[in-house]
């Protein structure tokens, strides 16, 4: 597979806070890759690099042949951006929005209006053509952006947190979209925070926390990494000593406060093992929560925290 987008040691620094510490990486011609990391992990500080709204502190980051630094406007030629939330020309009709986005790349008016009704058939917005951008729900105005991201035939589509404040039905949509651009073998970069769509939705998955990579693999191989078959977090009245803990059926156990996460092979040896040891020293259990191996099992491994 051919390199598509090549980083490495790549910085980004904001005063005092270090929201890239060095990040190398390599994504493949016809990838849809995935950044997944909390809020703040340094996900949307990458993509603003990538697509040159951004100026790193220091590193390289290539994308299509063209070093973003170094060639910025080239390099924009070769990408098309969806942005966080949708940012259309609330001034203009739907197809306006997109024969007027074309116009920045130099597409002569009759193949950008032969490409917007190509586009608006592609992403089910065909009856919108003359309406209002404000007009569209939050779906509709969100596939309107991946329209105008592609108007003029870009070889990489970065998303940024494509469908944060979008209902299930829409977010569901949105992953038909995106399956159908990667069928077509688009590169495609997206960031995400939710851990089942970067399951659902990607070839490989890099997991990033605090401007590092921590784990770089497909979803399959990244979830039979995740330590154990379960993990049992358990909260207790009050908080708990920060102090290694043993007990039966349990591998290893994190204290935070007054959470117990305890990765376990057989939860039915475990949670009783936990409730025996809570009531031993006079704590009240007051929420008990099981989950099975996966990308945010990995990430909770790995960090000691949640996704969200």
């Amino acid at each position: 597979m051919r390199t598509e987008i090549h980083i490495s040691g790549l910085r980004k620094v904001y005063g005092q806070v270090t929201a890239l510490d060095g990040l190398d990486l390599d994504i493949g011609e016809g990838e849809l890759f995935g950044l997944l990391g909390p809020n703040g992990a340094g996900k949307t500080t990458t993509i603003g690099i990538l697509t040159t709204r951004v100026l790193a502190t220091s590193g390289t980051a290539v994308v299509a042949g063209r070093d973003v630094g170094k060639d910025p406007v080239g390099a924009r030629r070769m990408i098309g951006v969806v942005p966080q939330r949708p940012n259309p020309d609330r001034s203009l009709l739907v197809g306006e929005n997109l024969v007027f986005h074309a116009t920045y790349f130099g597409i002569p008016r009759a193949e950008a209006s032969r490409r917007t009704d190509a586009l608006l058939e592609q992403l089910g917005l065909t009856d919108k053509k003359k309406a209002k951008a404000d007009a569209l729900s939050g779906g509709q105005q969100q596939r309107l952006m991946i329209a105008r991201a592609l108007i003029h035939e870009p070889r990489v589509l970065f998303l940024d947190e494509p469908t944060v404040g979008l209902d299930p039905q829409a977010r569901l949509a949105l992953w038909d979209v995106l399956r159908e651009l990667h069928g077509q073998g688009r590169t495609i970069v997206m960031t995400t925070h939710y851990m089942e769509e970067a399951d659902q939705l990607c070839d490989r998955v890099a997991i990033v926390d605090r401007g590092k990579l921590l784990a770089l693999d497909t979803p399959s191989e990244l979830k039979a990494k995740a330590p154990g078959e379960t993990i049992i977090e358990v909260t207790l009245d009050r908080p708990l000593p920060d102090e290694p803990l043993s007990l039966a059926g349990v591998t290893r156990t994190e204290v935070r406060g007054p959470v117990v996460r305890a990765f376990a092979e057989r939860a039915a040896a475990a949670v009783p093992s936990l409730l025996s040891f809570a009531e031993s020293r006079g704590y009240a259990v007051k929420d008990i929560h099981l989950s099975k191996p996966s990308l945010e099992t990995l990430f909770i491994s790995l960090t000691g925290r949640k996704l969200a």
